[in-house]
């Protein structure tokens, strides 16, 4: 098995926790930001994106805190998609944490810059721009 590069990132985010975690764990909630369609069927969520589909299993979640997918074509690597919900514990401040992995340092600054914009796209969704 290859390895992969591990990235992780974070946007703060004024949105409440509860909110964020509709948006990050459904299907009606990430087809407004992170793909152009989501269905899901149990644990088994199709993206949909400009007719290419791509299926992940979401692996393991808590409410209003985190979601972990796997991607079928990898599911039996160690590999990972998570969103998670930070909220820290003086300030209140919220923010989203990406953890992904890629095949490269290229792919990596591709990663980076396309959830960047993903987030943006969530943003405003949420109004929090």
């Amino acid at each position: 098995m290859e390895d992969k590069i591990k990235y992780e990132m974070e946007f703060p985010i004024h949105a409440s926790p509860s909110l964020l975690y509709q948006y990050i764990s459904t299907p009606s909630g990430l087809s407004e930001w992170y793909a152009d369609n989501v269905n899901s069927r149990g644990e088994l969520f199709t993206f949909i994106w400009e007719g290419s589909e791509e299926q992940a299993k979401l692996v393991s979640k808590k409410s209003d805190e985190r979601v972990k997918f796997r991607w079928l074509e990898e599911e039996d690597t160690p590999f990972f998609f998570e969103i998670r919900i930070q909220v820290d514990d003086i300030t209140k401040d919220v923010s989203i944490m990406i953890t992904d992995f890629a095949e490269d340092e290229d792919e990596v600054e591709e990663g980076k810059m396309l959830w960047e914009n993903m987030i943006t796209d969530l943003k405003q969704v949420l109004g929090s721009v």
